[in-house]
């Protein structure tokens, strides 16, 4: 297929800057592929509706970290501002990362963060060795400090890496702190938030609880490779960057049971969904996974493990619109998108959400 197919417009004025408050007044685009009538109108507060008695909420429990770094490299003299996004750890020490500029720096350079005006970090400041560069300004960093020290120095001399489509109309703010993070977040190492769960309050979840909607929780470190552009004409030459997860077993046995008495397994989030289908064997059952995924979703992908698909409204030409279209058709998500723009939805991070069916198999 080619990447022209998963192209749509969207007006500026349709991409949210703040979320909605409470987070589960967003709107919810209800998708059933094949139904009459195929899409509706609701807010997340009224998933309950959708969902039935034995049904399992799957959640991604990862924690978005500060993860954008500034700082400076100095060479014969020369001082050069280097911004930095980590997006996944390898080692206690180690980082890749995605830099601008990366033609700025060589292997065996020295980048120092925690310098810089308003960053100033925990151990005054913070250094890294280029240790490899790979491609698309993919760099490797080892840095001064190691393990917990190193999460605290990050903490506090880094910046919450706001989407790039809302960073180049507004600041980082305190707000983003706690809005950029889901209610459940648990284990640190994300530097983007699992979008899909961002609009889960408290409440939703004590009421889905009450219902008998079970929930359960796997971990997939949302990496900055999330936000990189398709640059391939043909979907097929596209790869993805891997992204580090866990299913535990007892999540996997829990999960399985589930399906076994009848129950719908509900993924919150591409991200969820991509760990359980990556989880899943060609039997459809959920194992246990510990590893990177660079698990890559479209069109004529079978479905193993997910039932049902809650996601935010997604990039044009993007590898997640090409996942919901795998989901629920290509068509049909064509239409769910067009009915979107034109009603009034908010897209990308902070927007609105939407419910998305399998699509009807013959």
């Amino acid at each position: 297929m080619r990447v022209d197919d998963f192209d749509f417009e969207l007006p500026e004025d349709r991409i949210a800057l703040r979320p909605a408050r409470p987070r589960d007044s967003a709107r919810q685009l209800i998708v059933r592929p094949g139904h009459d009538p195929e899409l509706s109108d609701d807010t997340v507060a009224n998933l309950l509706t959708y969902l039935r008695l034995g049904d399992a909420l799957v959640f991604n429990d990862t924690k978005v970290i500060p993860a954008q770094l500034e700082g400076t490299r100095e060479r014969d003299g020369n001082v050069a501002r280097i911004g930095v996004t980590l997006h996944m750890r390898v080692a206690a020490d180690r980082w890749r990362a995605f830099v601008r500029p990366a033609k700025k720096l060589r292997v065996g350079e020295i980048v120092r963060f925690g310098t810089q005006e308003g960053t100033m970090c925990a151990a005054g400041q913070l250094d890294a060795t280029v240790v490899e560069k790979g491609e698309a300004g993919e760099v490797e960093f080892a840095f001064d400090l190691s393990g917990p020290d190193l999460d605290i120095a990050i903490a506090t001399c880094g910046h919450i890496p706001l989407p790039p489509y809302i960073a180049s109309k507004r600041g980082e703010d305190a707000e983003d702190r706690k809005d950029y993070q889901t209610v459940y977040a648990r284990h640190e190492g994300a530097v983007a938030a699992p979008t899909g769960g961002l609009h889960f309050t408290d409440d939703l979840l004590s009421r889905l609880r009450e219902m008998g909607v079970e929930e359960h929780f796997v971990t997939l470190h949302v990496g900055a490779g999330t936000f990189l552009p398709v640059k391939v004409d043909d979907v097929a030459d596209h790869r993805m960057h891997s992204e580090l997860c866990e299913v535990d077993a007892a999540t996997a046995d829990a999960l399985n049971a589930v399906r076994a008495r009848g129950g719908r397994i509900v993924a919150v989030g591409t991200t969820s969904l991509r760990l359980l289908e990556s989880a899943a064997g060609e039997d459809g059952v959920i194992r246990p996974f510990h590893a990177p995924t660079d698990i890559f979703i479209t069109p004529g992908y079978r479905f193993r493990a997910v039932d049902l698909l809650m996601t935010n409204f997604h990039l044009p030409r993007s590898t997640l619109f090409m996942l919901v279209s795998a989901f629920a058709g290509l068509e049909t998500m064509h239409r769910a998108y067009a009915h979107a723009i034109a009603s009034g939805y908010r897209f990308y991070s902070y927007g609105d959400s939407s419910l998305l069916f399998p699509k009807v198999t013959r």
